[in-house]
């Protein structure tokens, strides 16, 4: 794979990007990634994402954490990446050191006390002790051929009461072979001017050493600190994948490279823009940590306008676009169908699915839709030809499959069991099956009867059982099936009091569909 990162222009810094996913991000309440799966992320980060470091342990956590470490490690040397891979380490003599060398990770980054409150309550030790043994503890990292970062925990707090302390310590480090000082808003405390006036000051002092700023968004402040560290000319920031990690959790990695790449010229980064998407469903999917449908850059309604008149706008010139531009990430626009759906949001997506109206049927239909949206029924482009088959009596799109009738079965110690019959046009089919479900079972049975009319089914990507929103316990369950078809993706929903049945309704929109 190509590597290669993109070249400053002239006049424009490079900033470094550090995800720590993998050590803070796991710290998501709940979250623990299986050694398989933080390889995968490591991989898809440093050789998709193209960031430029990642965070991907705590020193001595468990033997689990240790074989994941090893397994990043020895890929990352496979692939000359291994200079890229740092281990959270601690201020504990060897130890840290020899679950390192164990681990096969060549850059450490110590956690020390950046505040003389975490000094003095936590380690109840002087700076001038707490000093002496980082320095052991570096030494001993260098005699073993490991890079040291060094970061400063609480170091927001430190500079709000103890900036002496702070700049003492920085003294200190100066005089140490580091590679990087990390300041860390342990406890997202900080308000963007205070973040620019503290970095502001320390890079000013120390011109010839490189900072890494590490934002947490307790206040819902972390990319705007991260905007005011980049002005105060932070080289390096820490982001995590969906702004995963403890508490509120990090910066996160979409949002702030989208506001990088906007609105500050004077820096770039090496992070590829449309990797980010794909890496954020990765990360959702192995950690079980959901996405917020309206998360900015990777949530599943950010490109979607509802709004009839925002549609109205995008038709006449693209009135309702901002610069970001979801063909960026990879991802496609869309118009939602519901109750403040106008006729422009019906149109745009009865184009995608090469249907024509005219203005009286499209007024038909989108009256229909309110009424849907109104009963809080989710409308998808996929179920226009339906409401358009009901509104307007059209045979253009009328049913021409129709599951007249099935029988399934489920007993104890049997494999479930399923009858069906089906009309497909003028012909009535009838099949049954076996299968390890009552509609694994029903599927059987209709891919018997399409092999006899030697036609394929689409293939089952996705299978999902809810209560409708604003739906009850009691009331309605919604199946939504995703289906993978001649190379395209669509899904198809259907509603009943009963699961299966609501399933099968499901189906059968999938099969007048194709």
């Amino acid at each position: 794979m190509n590597r290669l990162k993109k070249v400053p222009p002239s006049g424009v810094r490079g900033l470094e990007i550090m995800d720590t996913t993998l050590r803070d991000g796991e710290q998501t309440s709940g979250v623990s990634f299986s050694a398989t799966e933080k390889l995968a992320i490591a991989q898809m980060l440093l050789t998709e994402v193209k960031v430029d470091r990642i965070e991907v342990a705590s020193a001595r956590v468990s033997e689990g954490e240790l074989l994941a470490v090893q397994k990043i490690t020895n890929w990352a040397k496979e692939q000359n990446l291994l200079d890229k891979v740092e281990v959270l380490t601690f201020v504990d003599g060897e130890s840290s050191i020899n679950w390192m060398l164990q681990a096969g990770a060549k850059v450490m980054n110590l956690l020390t006390k950046g505040s003389m409150n975490h000094l003095t309550h936590q380690l109840k030790k002087t700076p001038e002790q707490h000093f002496s043994e980082i320095a052991q503890v570096i030494a001993l990292a260098k005699s073993k051929g490991i890079d040291a970062n060094v970061y400063l925990e609480d170091w927001s707090n430190g500079m709000r009461s103890s900036q002496e302390y702070v700049f003492q310590f920085l003294d200190f480090l100066t005089t140490q072979p580091i590679k990087r000082v990390l300041l860390p808003d342990t406890l997202g405390v900080l308000t963007p001017y205070e973040t620019y006036d503290f970095i502001k000051a320390i890079v000013e002092r120390y011109p010839n050493q490189h900072f890494d700023f590490h934002a947490h968004n307790d206040y819902d402040l972390s990319v705007a600190n991260v905007m005011e560290a980049i002005r105060a000319g932070v080289q390096g920031l820490h982001l995590t994948v969906n702004g995963m990690g403890e508490r509120t959790g990090n910066a996160p990695l979409a949002s702030t490279i989208a506001v990088i790449n906007d609105f500050m010229p004077d820096v770039t980064t090496s992070v590829v823009e449309q990797s980010l998407h794909t890496v954020s469903k990765i990360v959702e999917s192995f950690s079980g940590f959901g996405i917020p449908v309206n998360k900015p850059i990777v949530g599943e309604n950010v490109f979607t306008q509802t709004a009839g008149i925002h549609a109205d706008g995008d038709n006449k010139n693209n009135l309702y676009f901002n610069d970001l531009m979801p063909e960026r990430f990879g991802r496609t626009r869309k118009y939602a169908l519901g109750k403040t759906s106008g006729k422009a949001n019906i149109e745009k997506n009865l184009q995608e699915i090469g249907i024509s109206l005219s203005p009286e049927e499209i007024k038909k239909v989108t009256q229909r839709i309110i009424e849907l949206g109104d009963r809080k029924e989710v409308v998808t482009k996929e179920d226009l030809p339906y409401i358009i088959s009901d509104v307007l009596d059209s045979e253009a799109v009328a049913e021409r499959v129709h599951v007249l009738n099935y029988v399934m079965t489920h007993s104890k110690n049997l494999r479930p069991s399923a009858t069906l019959m089906v009309k497909i046009d003028d012909d009535i089919f009838e099949e049954n099956a076996q299968g390890d479900g009552q509609y694994d079972a029903f599927m059987n049975a209709l891919k018997k009867i399409y092999i006899k009319k030697k036609q394929s089914l689409p293939t089952l990507a996705d299978y999902a059982v809810r209560i409708p929103p604003g739906g009850k316990t009691d009331a309605l369950c919604e199946t939504i099936i995703s289906w993978e078809y001649n190379g395209k993706s669509f899904k198809t929903r259907g509603l009943d009091s009963d699961q299966t049945v609501s399933a099968i309704k499901a189906t059968q929109k999938m099969l007048n569909l194709i």
